[in-house]
């Protein structure tokens, strides 16, 4: 007698749990090379991984396991972000009250607030750290010019995350470093006020009420702030890490000595690997794709030293991923996040300052606005942009410095760029600067030739000249970069440490005047 439909009905019911999982999971355990690649690419949380990667990219030289920190603490503030949306409520009337709550009353607040800055914080130096490897083991070069915008547009995101979740507690703190960031987008307003055009053309006006709403730091800022912070740039930041990652893999893997795709050789062993023997050599199967040759940077490379990415890159990842966890909380537990004043537009702080990420260039804007605000950081931002594509010297990406010639023009751009910081700052401390020497000065020439301008021309004319010493467009590179971050390093310190009430030179706070 033939099953009947209860049968049938039966014999599914039991084998439910077997076709679940086969729906959902559609290869074997992962214990051999093919399971574990099959892992990887039918994962949708896994497949920007390649299924194998070379074993000198687990090292913790190759990489120092920047890129994946600054994941893990993105990752962490959506969480801990998340927890706090629970309790914050974005009005210039609830606001402050609601951090109140999350400080004092709500269980564990404190300490989600807490971990929530620090990750913040950490984010932004990771990220900076980041690039600063990528750009001084050449990992910028072709193929990886385009991955290296997208981490220069990774790198203003972060920056810009941090800046508009400053606005939200609306303490005293908050306020007045949105303030001058306002005023930082105000300030073409200087440069058309010195040309008498600023009520025809004022593109300086424009960028402040777009940023804020308004004429000044309000209710209209804070929600603006609110939604850039919680939703559009987090967004933005997910849409550029997966193109990001997603180049990684398709740009050959990160750059390595001996790794280079272009370099490498097409079908050639990786330089520096040891040699296979011919009784251990992998037995290769072909298909009639094997008959297609592709573009890929990374295709017919030899597969020498190379390990499946499940479960050794995985295992890595969250090795990092713990490292950075216990971080921010030992952080939590020890710092706890401030909480100043109720915001109040008719008492400014003194010393008023940005976030420590932007005090240099605050030190830069307290010479002009325009200029240290706008132009100097979008030069930089321009220069570093294009760098992957003025500079186009054959090399092998992931030696820093790119040999000895390189750390030998490190070193002397370090010496360079101190000194010509420190003078920045000393002589306008000293002497003061070119209003005090000659009171009739026209405004336009204080906007234009003032200590910062000339700070990044002596950088430029730095790297021209090793560029015209050494005849290599790489060195030049490393010159100029040297150079700015020594200066950004430098004048950070300045700006968090030196700096007084009205923006005045102390040596220590212990010499600020007492009202």
């Amino acid at each position: 007698m033939s099953n009947t439909g209860l049968d049938a009905f039966r014999d599914n019911l039991k084998r439910l749990p077997r076709t679940f999982r086969e729906s959902v999971v559609r290869h074997g355990p992962p214990v051999t090379d093919r399971s574990r690649s099959q892992t990887v690419f039918s994962n949708v949380f896994l497949h920007l991984h390649p299924t194998r990667i070379h074993i000198r990219t687990l090292r913790f030289s190759t990489t120092m396991a920047l890129g994946i920190a600054t994941l893990s603490f993105f990752l962490i503030l959506v969480v801990t972000g998340v927890l706090l949306m629970v309790y914050y409520k974005p009005s210039v009337d609830l606001a402050y009250q609601s951090m109140k709550d999350i400080h004092y009353a709500v269980p564990t607040g404190r300490f989600i607030r807490n971990i929530h800055r620090w990750a913040a914080h950490l984010m932004v130096v990771t990220v900076i750290l980041h690039m600063v490897r990528v750009f001084y083991t050449a990992s910028y070069k072709s193929p990886r010019e385009f991955n290296w915008l997208m981490g220069m547009g990774l790198f203003i995101l972060t920056l810009g995350l941090s800046f508009t979740g400053y606005l939200l507690p609306w303490d005293q703190l908050a306020f007045w470093a949105i303030t001058i960031g306002s005023n930082i987008a105000g300030s073409p307003r200087e440069f058309t006020d010195a040309l008498g055009i600023t009520r025809w053309f004022d593109p300086g006006g424009f960028q402040k009420e777009l940023l804020l709403g308004a004429s000044g730091v309000g209710n209209e800022a804070l929600i603006r702030f609110y939604l850039l912070h919680v939703m559009v740039l987090p967004l933005a930041v997910l849409w550029l890490l997966s193109v990001h990652f997603w180049r990684v893999r398709k740009d050959g893997g990160l750059g390595r000595p001996g790794g280079t795709p272009s370099l490498a050789g097409k079908g050639a062993p990786v330089p520096g690997s040891p040699p296979r023997p011919p009784a251990e050599a992998t037995k290769k199967t072909y298909g009639l794709m094997c008959l297609v040759r592709d573009r890929k940077p990374a295709t017919n490379l030899d597969p020498t030293d190379t390990v499946p990415s499940f479960p050794y890159l995985l295992r890595a990842e969250l090795l990092v991923f713990m490292a950075c966890m216990l971080i921010v909380i030992v952080l939590g537990i020890l710092f706890d996040a401030p909480l100043k004043e109720l915001a109040n537009a008719s008492v400014p702080e003194n010393p008023a300052k940005a976030p420590w990420y932007f005090l240099g260039l605050q030190e830069l804007v307290s010479y002009s606005a325009f200029m240290g605000g706008l132009v100097i950081p979008a030069v930089a931002v321009l220069g570093l942009a294009l760098i992957p594509y003025l500079d186009r010297e054959k090399e092998d990406a992931g030696v820093y410095f790119s040999g000895p010639s390189g750390k030998r023009v490190a070193w002397r751009s370090l010496a360079f760029a101190a000194v010509a910081a420190v003078a920045a700052v000393a002589i306008p401390v000293n002497f003061g600067w070119l209003r005090n020497w000659f009171p009739g000065i026209p405004q336009l020439v204080i906007i234009l030739v003032n200590p910062g301008t000339l700070l990044t021309a002596a950088y430029v004319v730095w790297s021209l000249a090793v560029l015209r010493r050494t005849g290599s467009t790489r060195l030049s590179a490393i010159a100029l970069f040297t150079c700015f971050l020594i200066g950004f390093a430098i004048l950070t310190y300045v700006g968090s440490e030196l700096r007084g009430p009205n923006w005045e030179f102390f040596w220590f706070k212990s010499q600020w005047p007492v009202h």
